[in-house]
């Protein structure tokens, strides 16, 4: 059934995590470009078959159907797209020198942080690990904090101060340089939910080169012990730092390392198919089952970081072929086309604002200032400290504004 659908003035609201970019609309005009008349044609809402997850220790999982409406659609593909040019741009201005430092790229993996923000709510929690330009962005941080960050300006979401291995917001933890150190946090985080009893869950994310720390297993214990709410999220790019899953992990079903815990693989190319997953996870939690490990099928582009040519270990072939057939955008803009949920015209207007808010974002990176010396212990220590704290006493005469 066609219906008369409205302008849309705000593409950057999600159906149940409107936080995640509605900030930027105002701050950097990104809003969506119609023409000035009503749609009638296209189809309003619909109904797709997404690929069935492997289930760990399951009788039943994720829906294997997944209802998309068109502004769903579109908040997805300018979410997900933006998160591909700002990461383009990053890698730009990495190579002209104007970021320094590490920087870990996240094209390609776009469906898996669209995927479970829109299957969370913006009050749940979520910790990753230091790729974490497209989770800062999802959790409502604007491109020009982000892209102010990664070259160390004062208007930074650290304020310059953390770089692009450590930024946060809201119920948004990081942003943490030590492998898989984030998913005990991950874990605490999920324990004050339960303690406080918010309803809320705390998704821990981390890569296949970390599922063999210790740690992990640890908060998976722990986690099973205690009933947390917590979903541990292990994003399998195939790939450590040049080294395959193959040849580091004895067993490369990661969904299946909680053991006693159970797990879900999950088609991380594919961001309905990542939606219903985390939904379903999450709604696990919330009824007091204890904690769900999940692995999200995905790959990236760019190498482990800037150092990483990323063709070494791989051919330039198969990064090719992931981009013509799995490419997560390309994937959810086709599907919509060929389903007459939006037109060309109007993707290639996305497009072109989606490029006018990144170029600004790196325009302002580029002049704003660095921030000032007198600032540098800013932010380290709480006011008015409720006793002496061993081993502050060489900082105690400089003062801390937090």
């Amino acid at each position: 059934m066609q219906k008369m659908l409205p302008l849309i003035s705000n593409v950057y609201r999600l159906g149940n995590a409107s936080k995640n970019v509605g900030a930027q609309t105002a701050s950097e005009g990104a809003r969506m470009v119609l023409s000035s008349r009503f749609f009638t044609d296209f189809t309003p809402q619909a109904s797709f078959d997404i690929k069935k997850c492997e289930l760990h220790r399951l009788e039943a999982g994720p829906s294997e159907t997944a209802v998309l409406t068109r502004e769903q659609g579109l908040q997805y593909y300018r979410t997900m797209q933006t998160m591909r040019r700002m990461e383009l741009k990053a890698d730009q201005l990495y190579k002209q020198k104007i970021i320094r430092g590490f920087c870990h790229l996240y094209d390609g993996q776009e469906a898996c942080a669209m995927g479970i923000e829109a299957g969370i709510n913006p009050t749940d929690h979520l910790i990753t690990a230091y790729r974490a330009h497209g989770y800062t962005f999802t959790r409502g941080v604007s491109v020009r904090e982000i892209m102010a960050e990664l070259t160390g300006r004062r208007g930074g979401v650290a304020k310059g101060k953390g770089g692009s291995m450590h930024m946060y917001a809201k119920h948004f933890y990081g942003g943490n340089g030590i492998v898989g150190a984030q998913v005990p946090l991950g874990a605490g985080v999920a324990l004050a939910c339960q303690y406080q009893g918010n309803n809320q869950v705390c998704v821990a994310l981390y890569g296949d080169g970390a599922a063999n720390q210790g740690q992990i297993f640890e908060s998976f214990n722990m986690a099973a012990l205690w009933k947390l709410p917590c979903i541990f999220i292990c994003e399998n790019n195939k790939f450590g730092m040049g080294t395959s899953v193959e040849r580091s992990s004895a067993s490369t079903d990661y969904f299946k390392r909680g053991d006693y815990i159970p797990g879900i693989k999950v088609d991380g190319m594919d961001v309905l198919c990542v939606r219903e997953a985390i939904k379903f996870a999450a709604d696990y939690c919330r009824a007091g089952k204890g904690p769900i490990v999940m692995e999200l099928e995905t790959y990236r582009y760019h190498g482990h970081s800037m150092s990483d040519p990323g063709v070494s270990y791989r051919s330039r072939e198969e990064i090719q072929e992931v981009r013509s057939k799995s490419d997560p955008i390309t994937m959810l803009k086709e599907c919509m086309l060929s389903n007459n949920m939006a037109s060309v015209e109007e993707i290639k207007e996305i497009d072109v604002d989606i490029r006018k808010v990144i170029e600004d974002a790196a325009q302002f990176a580029i002049s704003d200032p660095e921030p000032p010396l007198d600032e540098l212990c800013n932010h380290i220590f709480a006011n008015d400290l409720p006793m002496e704290v061993r081993g502050t006493n060489p900082w105690v005469k400089l003062k801390s504004v937090s």
